[in-house]
């Protein structure tokens, strides 16, 4: 019922968001639909071509429907897996706070909350992969729960396939899952199981998401020869946080206040000290301490502004669904009069600090930042489609993945373009591009400039035989000279 709910309210949001010509304004939003697509569509169609720096879930599952023409430019099939996704996730945190609490009124604020929340309609309503996060561990939780409750008698296929996908669908769902295997351990003991069989069960536990990472690590050597990206892919700009944990966390703190407002982060830390008290005090509640397990996912912004990453406020969003469920979770293990009243005030005060549907939202406005430079691309494409010719285009995805996607309404397809996901075509292309490909597109201001604007300044004999033809967004267009 409360999952049918959702998926409602999530297509009427989709609905919406795309009626005022947002779903796709975030540019990850139109890469994601790139990489999914160029699996067939490519130069050199296959396999590698899902790439080793995100994750390929999401690509996967979006591959063949984006091969339609239309379902690719508007992102309709993607926009479907986040709203089933996002009635995936309610379902599975109602269905986990009723079996650790029995409170109807815990199920419904933690819905309520997730769903009420602008920014999370919002992103379901997009071609992203956070959607499908939320569905994973959520769905972890609840069926590693339903384990655990049964005695972890067997193996956990169910919690373990979970785990697996939401390892193969963003970096956070690491240490979710990591988080997961040690509270599963904890409430074991905590319910009396021996040490070894506690470990025992933990480990068989850890078999499905850690087969799923070896798999991608596996994927990653075949295809770029290193094991894991762990940098490059960003210039390290935010020096204020950049070795400083301290600066860190608070920036991390801060996008997550500023995404949902204290109306929900404080009954989350009240939520979660009646968790703690409730691990403590009873051994037939314990299982709701796995709720915990979703604020690990603080771990990869906290970790990636140490690093210098800019700072960007949708790296908060899987907190916002944390702090729903885990204030849910604290709704419902109140005393059982006071829990209506109690979910009444938190999702009042909650809608609103952060009212649905809020057109000024900080992940819409921080998504509408490439709105200047799409426009300013214009420019670029224009002269594109004057003077197209069977010639292919050099352009970096890993920088303009968001513009190739752009060029698909000018009729474009990705095997007009000769990208990272070329192999050695593109490492010879970095060379001298002089006779191997007709136009280059290079992203000049952005994130420091693409992998190919980095090559000109370096080698200034890159761009011979090539003359400046177009620019505007940051991006400079070369054209060979015949």
């Amino acid at each position: 019922m409360i999952g049918s709910a959702a998926l409602a309210a999530g297509a009427a949001a989709a609905v919406y968001y795309a009626w005022a010509g947002l779903a796709l304004s975030h540019y990850d939003a139109r890469a994601h639909l790139v990489v999914a697509r160029r699996v067939v569509d490519s130069l050199t169609p296959g396999w590698q071509q899902i790439g080793a720096v995100w994750l390929p879930l999401p690509h996967l599952l979006n591959m063949g429907p984006v091969q339609v023409d239309a379902l690719y430019r508007t992102g309709a099939s993607a926009v479907a897996i986040s709203v089933m996704s996002t009635a995936v996730t309610v379902w599975a945190l109602s269905s986990w706070i009723l079996r650790t609490t029995g409170s109807a009124s815990g199920a419904l604020a933690a819905a309520a909350l997730l769903v009420g929340n602008p920014n999370v309609l919002y992103l379901q309503s997009t071609a992203m992969t956070e959607p499908l996060l939320f569905a994973t561990t959520a769905a972890a939780v609840a069926l590693t729960a339903v384990w655990i409750d049964a005695g972890a008698p067997r193996w956990p296929v169910s919690a373990g396939i979970a785990l697996a996908a939401a390892c193969l669908t963003r970096y956070e769902a690491w240490p979710i899952t990591a988080m997961v295997v040690a509270i599963a351990g904890a409430v074991l003991l905590r319910r009396g199981a021996p040490v070894r069989d506690a470990l025992h069960a933990a480990g068989r536990l850890t078999v499905w998401p850690a087969a799923a990472i070896l798999l991608f690590l596996i994927n990653s050597r075949w295809t770029i020869g290193a094991w894991f990206v762990s940098g490059g892919f960003f210039v390290p700009e935010n020096t204020e946080a950049l070795g400083n944990p301290l600066v860190a966390w608070a920036q991390v703190r801060e996008g997550l206040y500023r995404l949902s407002g204290s109306a929900l982060v404080w009954p989350a830390y009240a939520g979660s000290a009646l968790v703690v008290y409730t691990f403590v005090r009873s051994r037939s509640r314990a299982s709701v301490a796995l709720g915990l397990a979703l604020a690990g996912a603080a771990a990869l912004p906290f970790y990636a502004y140490l690093q210098g990453h800019p700072f960007r406020i949708r790296y908060d969003l899987p907190l916002v669904a944390a702090s729903a469920a885990i204030a849910g979770a604290g709704i419902g293990l109140l005393w059982s009069r006071a829990q209506p009243f109690a979910a009444a005030i938190v999702v009042s005060a909650a809608l609103i600090q952060a009212p649905p549907f809020d057109r000024a939202a900080p992940l819409i406005a921080e998504s509408a930042r490439d709105a200047a430079n799409k426009a300013g691309r214009r420019v670029v494409t224009a002269h594109l489609e004057a003077h197209r010719d069977s010639r292919t285009i050099m352009m970096s995805m890993g920088s303009l993945g968001h513009y190739m996607h752009d060029l698909s309404a000018s009729g474009f397809r990705i095997k007009d373009f000769l990208h990272e996901g070329n192999g050695d075509i593109w490492t010879f292309a970095l060379l001298k591009p002089a006779g191997v490909v007709g136009w280059i597109v290079i992203e000049e201001k952005a994130e420091g400039g693409d992998a190919l604007f980095v090559q000109a300044r370096r080698h200034p004999a890159f761009l011979d035989g090539f003359e400046r033809v177009a620019e505007g967004g940051g991006v400079a267009l070369y054209r060979a000279v015949r």
